[in-house]
């Protein structure tokens, strides 16, 4: 699952979006896939876990996704984690930490939060090197384009 999770990443790498897939799944049954759409649909909730519970949840035509699991590239941030907790996912799996908005066990625990009404497992680390090779590719491409030439002013004499 985690393969197809990456596939979409790299189509949203191609699109020019920051390149995270998410697949819901129950058992081996896939049953929705989803990247990020932020650039595409200038929407700031179009992440690929978001879009994924939301094509989930129309599939099975209920909002409580108590029987899947939701695999991602990247560490699920505060409102990705959020949606997993209300869509009462059972399970999480995701492949690289995300350091600065990870809500997964880097820089908050939702999923463990006892405080919250329902708490879901989560495994990190699944093809962590794939996932964060192909994000760390896509940066640097991003910061080669943004140091060309022609984005510096001329030099004055």
């Amino acid at each position: 699952m985690m393969r197809l999770a990456l596939e979409e990443a790299a189509q949203a790498a191609e699109q020019g979006e920051v390149p995270i897939g998410a697949i819901v799944a129950r058992g081996e049954e896939v049953i929705a896939t989803a990247h990020n759409e932020r650039e595409a649909t200038r929407d700031p909730t179009a992440h690929a876990e978001l879009l994924a519970l939301r094509r989930a949840s129309r599939k099975l035509k209920t909002w409580r996704l108590t029987d899947c699991t939701l695999y991602a590239t990247l560490e699920p941030c505060p409102m990705c984690a959020g949606a997993l907790h209300a869509s009462r996912i059972s399970r999480l799996v995701y492949a690289a930490p995300d350091p600065k908005a990870g809500a997964a066990g880097t820089l908050y625990d939702l999923p463990a939060d006892p405080r919250l009404n329902h708490t879901y497992p989560y495994t990190p680390g699944v093809l962590q090197d794939e996932s964060a090779s192909l994000l760390r590719a896509f940066f640097e491409q991003r910061r080669r384009k943004s140091k060309s030439p022609r984005d510096y002013p001329p030099k004055e004499t």
